[in-house]
């Protein structure tokens, strides 16, 4: 199972194309927030199940706040992770991700790409394809194999920002 990540696209279409691009043919999408509604675009390029949180920069978009996911037997919690303090550190989403009982917390807000293991929990932003803080733009992959192994891969999107 291949599933593409993006997050804090801020309505910016050609970074949406862009990510896709560089991701190439995904089972599953997943965007966490911060112009969720680009999610629904992202839903009329490809032809696979989408999924979207919203950010705080989201109003009263149709996402949830939270959104919750089973697939290959492994559970996701998307979220941006504005409400849980991101921007500090990842320790309330890591103890929230424990109390839901999820193997991956696919989180946005801070616009700068994470991937890493607290324990048995997949901690994963994949940055933003538009407004990165620095560097290239990006979006992530997540692989969950035949026999349950969960990986996070962070891939280069777009143009360099200054």
């Amino acid at each position: 199972m291949k599933i593409g990540v993006m997050s804090d696209t801020h309505g910016d279409q050609a970074a949406v194309r862009q990510g896709i691009k560089a991701a190439g043919s995904m089972d599953m999408w997943l965007h966490a927030g911060d112009y969720s509604q680009d999610a629904n675009y992202l839903a009329k390029l490809v032809n696979v199940p989408v999924f979207a949180a919203r950010g705080n920069c989201d109003g009263q978009a149709a996402a949830k706040i939270d959104e919750f996911v089973e697939v290959a037997g492994k559970k996701i919690w998307i979220t941006h992770g504005h409400r849980y303090g991101v921007k500090q550190g990842v320790s309330q989403l890591v103890e929230w991700g424990r109390h839901y009982e999820v193997d991956i917390v696919i989180y946005g807000h801070t616009h700068i790409p994470d991937s890493h293991w607290e324990e048995n929990l997949l901690v994963f932003n994949p940055g933003s394809a538009a407004e990165p803080r620095s560097g290239y733009g990006t979006c992530g992959i997540l692989t969950i194999d035949h026999e349950g192994k969960i990986a996070g891969e962070i891939l280069t999107v777009g143009k360099k920002v200054k």
